[in-house]
């Protein structure tokens, strides 16, 4: 094997490559293999093979072994998105399973200080098998920062803060918007699976969709704004049973002079039932202070905005520059709405309960408490490192 060349006091972009390159700095492969075979790896496709449904990986000759190799990157290492090449997301285990007898060596970030290249042989591929079989990537629930090359203050890390309850959901690194994400192929499944966008028009339209706070139910607002401005009339809280039959007034003037449907009247005061049972729960489990109420929900389009942004760069339907302005417009909006990182979350869990959770306090809610605990507590949390104003 060849570790590549040792550099002192390298600052390594995540925790990923900080841990492979102290293994490569102590000699510790067994440990090098097991970051390896925990995280994942991508390798360069040519964008018209990677567009055609291939993902033919082309091996280089690498000045540092003089032998022909296979490059496999990490995330924090990967280049700019540029519209050519685009970036294959794979795992160890997929490597080794779909090595054969290739005798070409494995070249693992080269050109980097962490570069290390490997043979391969029945010998190191039996090795690396048995690593493999030991771990597998598991980074969605975790917080993730990039910590060289991503914005950890300013205007861009505050709107792509507004972004890290669904970059912790899915392990994503919160802080880093010009991403490969899973993969130039998984990413366009992935948007055009849950948008039906399958170009960069479709896309345009819903990152605009989102930014307007359009996704959300109008009805959601409707009832919230209907407390929010009984709350200022009254100058504090709002009774539920006073709030139903104003919302349920309101909407009948407003439809005036057509009639509105009782069963409509009776969603709007089923729905305000819903939302302050959620918020009960959200004050016994943390996600709102005592005596706090959720003043929108449209923080769970602003937090999408975001994602979709930089889904738009992985799936090249966007540059970075689109995506920047829409995460500052998304920051903006959530400055305008909201008063603090705790009101911008729990707007978020509202949303996301009352698409996905139908009072069950399944799963989908149970995530959103863990992901909430995750970015109060944890050090590196932007919503303790980034100020709200």
């Amino acid at each position: 094997m060849n570790a590549g060349p040792m550099t002192v006091g390298w600052q390594a972009p995540t925790d990923v490559e900080s841990r492979l390159y102290a293994a490569k700095m102590r000699g510790d492969w067994a440990a090098f293999f097991d970051q390896l075979a925990g995280t994942y790896l991508y390798c360069a496709v040519q964008r018209a093979e990677a567009e055609a449904g291939r993902s033919t990986h082309a091996p280089f000759r690498s000045p540092a072994t003089g032998t022909w190799c296979f490059a496999y990157y990490t995330q924090g290492v990967l280049p700019m998105p540029q519209p050519d090449p685009v970036f294959h997301r794979s795992t160890f285990a997929a490597v080794v399973r779909g090595w054969g007898n290739d005798s070409r060596w494995l070249a693992i970030n080269p050109g980097t200080p962490g570069e290390a290249y490997f043979p391969a042989n029945p010998q190191t591929l039996h090795l690396w098998r048995q690593h493999a079989e030991r771990f597998s990537p598991v980074e969605s629930g975790t917080l993730r920062t990039l910590r060289v090359g991503g914005p950890l203050q300013g205007p861009m890390a505050k709107g792509l803060a507004c972004g890290a309850q669904l970059a912790v959901h899915r392990g994503d690194l919160w802080n880093s918007l010009a991403d490969h994400g899973a993969g130039f192929n998984a990413m366009r499944r992935l948007v055009a699976d849950s948008w039906d966008i399958r170009g960069a028009d479709d896309w345009q339209g819903v990152q605009e969709a989102m930014l307007e706070g359009r996704c959300v139910s109008r009805v959601w607002e409707f009832v919230l704004s209907v407390r929010q401005e009984m709350a200022r009339q009254y100058g504090g809280a709002v009774d539920p049973v006073h709030w139903r039959e104003t919302a349920a007034r309101i909407l009948r003037s407003n439809a005036e002079p057509d009639r509105v449907p009782d069963a409509a009247v009776s969603g709007v005061q089923q729905l305000i039932g819903r939302i302050t049972r959620y918020e009960a729960r959200f004050r016994a489990d943390g996600l709102l202070s005592e005596g706090r109420c959720v003043r929108s929900v449209l923080a769970w389009d602003f937090g999408r905005a975001v994602h979709m942004a930089r889904w738009g760069v992985a799936a090249r339907y966007c540059d970075l520059p689109a995506a920047e302005r829409a995460v500052l417009r998304a920051a903006e909006s959530s400055l305008e709405t909201y008063r603090s990182w705790e009101d911008f979350g729990a707007g978020y869990a509202l949303g996301r309960c009352l698409h996905f959770d139908e009072e069950e306090f399944g799963p989908w809610y149970t995530e959103l408490v863990d992901i909430h605990r995750i970015l109060t507590t944890d050090p590196d949390s932007p919503w303790l490192t980034v100020p709200w104003r």
